[in-house]
């Protein structure tokens, strides 16, 4: 993979001002302007063969892939990129074994599977369609390419893990709107019936004036991935740092974000949704108490965030990966008139109501609309509402991390770049173990987050 290329400098980007300017956010912007307008994709006809790419076959890659797979129209795999041959292989053995009975669906050979750091260029030139499902913090340099290629996109959350990399998504999304890319993001909520209804009708007035919302994500550990002696005894040697945080990928936050980030943007996002706009400022705290030990990397494992949006509303988040603990999943609105479950598709009070309809697969769902807006022509681009709700979760990590209130600007314009300078096998990602195996983590009042 080609060292990242770094933002150009640019003036403080404001509220008013972010999307206006995404254009000229990054160096990349420049890049993506190299190839001629003839080489850019505008569109489908319903009856064209739309060749998709899959970047990152691990477990939601492997998803993403499938659901593709299963739109309207046709539609064929025609390559695969991992950083891990292994993984390529374990995921791509799993598509096939999901349609054993439409083989004709996949088209990939030898030729066409691409292992390593840069192998996603590769695989982004075979295709119409890029699926990003890598880690977080490759997002916006494999979001760029596919742009700069002229390759419409399907990206899961979250698009980046720090400031620098979501004005290069922010960008990137402005790009893609110029040459009629269409860019689909994994937030599948805003796919989903019930929560299309609820929403529209909690924004319609039928809580009331909205006074407040709570939103949670808070459950047992995802990570650790992988254990440093298990990869040692599997390669036969010690694995090299870039290796070992790369499969050990949940426990970094250049490469996650931290699970408020990677996890939590789920209902951060609804929050958005529900007050159609972004916090101006946040504040809120955080630590370990679970997660301890060789494996456990620098993340979090509890973070409660006050976020304050310009209306005055106030949202209450938590989330929290410690076992033994009450747990939720879910996002609630308290109204003048009544409150809501958004993701029970409730509403109680004055105007009391329930979703009784049905509904696809929010995850198949998301895909048919993407492949649809690619087949019809139609206007499509999620990717400014998924990198400003990443945004948002980014926002919350700073305030954890610092125990300090940040403003959304702050934020936005933060020159705290979490992503290595290059990437190779031997290259030294930025947070590295002590002498014990042990990786420094954020202290509150202490680490300086902007």
């Amino acid at each position: 993979m080609n060292e990242p290329k770094p933002p150009l400098t640019e003036p403080a980007l404001t509220r008013r001002s972010f999307l206006k300017n995404a254009s000229t956010a990054m160096a990349g912007g420049a890049l993506l302007g190299a190839l001629p307008i003839e080489r850019f994709a505008l569109g489908a006809s319903p009856g064209d063969t739309i060749r998709i790419a899959l970047i990152g076959a691990g477990g939601r890659g492997r998803g993403a892939a499938a659901q593709a797979l299963r739109t309207n129209g046709d539609v064929k795999l025609v390559a695969v990129a991992d950083a891990f041959k292994n993984s390529l292989e374990g995921g791509l053995k799993q598509i096939q074994s999901e349609f054993k009975d439409r083989p004709e669906r996949l088209a990939v050979t030898e030729d066409t599977k691409f292992v390593g750091l840069d192998a996603y260029k590769k695989a982004i030139e075979l295709a119409d369609v890029v699926v990003i499902a890598t880690p977080p913090g490759f997002r916006p340099i494999h979001f760029e390419e596919a742009v700069r290629q002229g390759k419409h996109v399907f990206m899961e959350k979250p698009v980046a893990v720090d400031g620098p990399g979501v004005r290069r998504v922010l960008a990137a999304a402005a790009e893609a709107k110029k040459r009629n890319l269409k860019v689909g993001v994994g937030l599948q909520r805003r796919h989903q019936n019930g929560y299309i209804e609820t929403v529209k009708r909690l924004q319609g007035g039928e809580a009331g004036e909205i006074l407040a919302m709570r939103v949670y994500w808070n459950g047992g550990p995802v990570g650790p991935k992988a254990r440093r002696a298990d990869l040692e005894k599997a390669l036969g040697r010690p694995p090299t740092e870039m290796e070992y945080q790369l499969r050990n990928w949940y426990m970094f936050n250049w490469l996650c974000g931290d699970h408020i980030v990677e996890q939590h943007i789920h209902n951060l996002d609804v929050a958005n949704w529900v007050l159609n706009g972004y916090p101006v400022r946040a504040l809120g705290m955080g630590g370990r108490a679970y997660q301890k030990g060789l494996d456990s990397g620098e993340i979090f494992d509890h973070h409660a965030v006050q976020y304050e949006y310009a209306n005055g509303v106030r949202v209450f988040s938590e989330c929290r990966q410690i076992p033994g603990c009450w747990n939720s999943v879910s996002e609630h609105v308290h109204g003048t008139k009544g409150s809501s479950n958004v993701g029970g598709y409730t509403i109680t009070g004055a105007n009391a109501w329930k979703y009784r309809g049905g509904g696809k697969d929010p995850y198949q769902q998301e895909h048919d609309d993407l492949f649809d807006a690619i087949r019809n022509d139609k206007p499509y681009n999620e990717a400014e509402y998924g990198a400003l709700s990443s945004l948002t979760a980014i926002l919350g990590r700073m305030c954890t991390n610092s125990g300090k209130e940040i403003t959304w600007e702050e934020a936005l314009n933060s020159k705290l770049d979490l992503i290595p300078s290059e990437f190779t096998w031997d290259a030294k990602p930025k947070v590295l173990p002590d002498e014990n195996g042990i990786y420094p983590f954020a202290i509150p009042g202490k680490t300086v987050a902007v």
